[in-house]
């Protein structure tokens, strides 16, 4: 018997119409993986949890786990992500769904709960709270061997898993899909990259001739940086690591301190994983221009300082769909999109469907070769394999009518050998 809580059942029809969508434009999942599923059934008797955010994308993910014979539980990831009539219709197609857009902390994590409840098999995470909370919550589980392995979506989720691993409390089989190739070159960096828009949304701003401040130069706000550029905006780039400084450097940004970078910007959008980017002080409030958009694109609220911006300032109220403006005891107004969550989630539709097809093969072929290789795995991190990863990259050519060159046995046992020299 399916178990589900969601915000309204009669957007169900709508969510169809949404999932329609993204069928059309992820070929990979929807259909070369799908119909093979349906075929062989890899999955059949598995359960799988997804603690994802609950939008169209992941639907074709749920249909597909689905077609191959899981039974799949899914709960948000972030509060103000969950498209509720996406989550209406899955419900109604028999995905044990607990989401809904805007739930308090307090319910967001009885979500988790629900989904845990169910002894999966499989868990798959965007963000580290659905693994972390079965380490904290459900050691019985974890002592069954009830997780046979888990993947994780985004670079904040690897994080904390490193964090859990150096530290020794890494209990379950992990691999970071994150840093698959098919991945965070894609889906992280044009997928977010394309998140610049949600300032355009909120705003209804023009980039052209704006200083837009990206801060980080990872594979996420990379991709912001060079969207902000072609939209002819002047960006200047902050960063802590070296390298990517001078990645950014090279790349023909502005590179500097986030102090310096601040007075002048008209924009400023996050995407570190880190905490504070802005420091909450007042300093550094005041530092901030008059009429300044903040948008965060990391997966936690943190990056922006939400909770000390709301208690310095004087006023605050809503001014358009998911935008608040508040107005600072020096008189300047900021305006802050998604109460700092995920920006490009809340105010449009996340990442688009062409680059999620390839996130979302990755998952499942991963559940395949997790159900398959269970009794070979040990607690610890464990790299997405590269067949896997490859795989995915024919299939998408494939699918987009695209042929590469493959290499001769020459060049296959050139590159792969040492005895062939000057």
């Amino acid at each position: 018997m399916v178990k589900y809580k969601v915000a309204d059942e009669s957007l169900a029809e709508k969510g169809k119409e949404a999932l329609y969508t993204a069928e059309r434009k992820m070929p990979v999942v929807a259909k070369v993986i799908r119909e093979r599923f349906e075929k062989e059934k890899p999955l059949k008797g598995v359960t799988i949890a997804g603690c994802l955010h609950i939008t169209k994308e992941t639907g074709i993910l749920a249909r597909t786990l689905m077609a191959g014979g899981a039974e799949v539980a899914l709960c948000g990831s972030n509060p103000l992500s969950t498209q509720d009539n996406v989550a209406a219709a899955l419900a109604e197609e028999g995905v044990n769904v607990f989401a809904w857009h805007g739930n308090t902390d307090e319910e967001f994590y009885w979500c988790i709960r629900q989904c845990l409840d169910l002894k999966p098999n499989i868990l798959i995470d965007d963000g580290g709270d659905l693994i972390v909370t079965a380490h904290q919550d459900y050691p019985n589980l974890l002592k069954a061997g009830n997780f046979w392995g888990c993947q994780e979506e985004t670079t904040t989720g690897v994080k904390r898993f490193k964090a859990m691993e150096k530290q020794g409390v890494l209990n379950v089989p992990l691999f970071p899909v994150n840093d698959a190739r098919c991945k965070n070159q894609f889906d992280n960096e044009l997928g977010t990259g394309q998140g610049v828009v949600s300032a355009i949304y909120g705003m209804h701003v023009l980039f052209a001739g704006k200083i837009c401040v990206i801060c980080g130069y990872g594979h996420c706000s990379s991709g912001m940086a060079l969207r902000a550029r072609g939209l002819g905006a002047n960006v200047i780039v902050t960063e802590v690591d070296p390298i990517k400084a001078l990645q950014a450097r090279f790349a023909g940004y502005q590179v500097m301190p986030i102090k310096k970078a601040i007075p002048g910007a008209d924009i400023i959008l996050t995407a570190t994983g880190c905490k504070h980017v802005i420091a909450p002080t007042k300093e550094m409030f005041e530092l901030l221009k008059d009429g300044v958009i903040l948008g965060n694109l990391g997966h936690f609220d943190i990056e922006i300082p939400t909770k000390e911006l709301y208690e310095y300032a004087k006023e605050i109220k809503p001014i358009r769909k998911d935008v608040e403006e508040l107005i600072f005891p020096n008189g300047n107004r900021i305006y802050l999109l998604a109460k700092g969550r995920l920006a490009n989630l809340v105010l449009s539709e996340g990442h688009p469907s062409e680059v999620m097809d390839m996130s979302f093969a990755l998952q499942s072929l991963m559940s395949e070769y997790i159900v398959k290789n269970k009794d070979k795995f040990k607690p610890g991190m464990i790299p997405v394999p590269e067949e896997i990863d490859d795989k995915i990259g024919f299939l998408k050519l494939k699918s987009i009518g695209i042929e590469i060159d493959t290499l001769t046995e020459e060049q296959y046992n050139y590159i792969h050998g040492y005895t062939e020299g000057t």
